[in-house]
């Protein structure tokens, strides 16, 4: 799945779970690699900083809040870096 399949706006977002999805599917696109899954790790996937960053940004525009990309290396794979935007609020409307 592409970026452009992902869409903008965070509407049809409802939870950590959605998101995860979502996550996941940006890392998919990212790293190139239609194997990964929630459960990935980026480091694990061939991850380094130009990756991290493009998630960062991509992730952001999906959901319509900024993302540090510190937050891609703290929680590496997409169930993590999703639950704690999740709980972070970040995103929300």
């Amino acid at each position: 799945m592409s970026a452009n399949e992902i869409g903008p706006g965070a509407a049809d977002l409802h939870g950590a779970a959605d998101l995860s999805g979502v996550v996941s599917a940006i890392y998919r696109d990212v790293l190139c690699d239609d194997s990964l899954d929630a459960d990935s790790d980026f480091f694990e996937a061939g991850g380094d900083s130009l990756a991290a960053f493009q998630i960062s940004a991509l992730l952001g525009d999906r959901i319509g809040a900024e993302i540090p990309v510190a937050l891609v290396f703290a929680y590496p794979t997409p169930a993590d870096l999703a639950a704690v935007v999740e709980v972070d609020g970040v995103g929300a409307a």
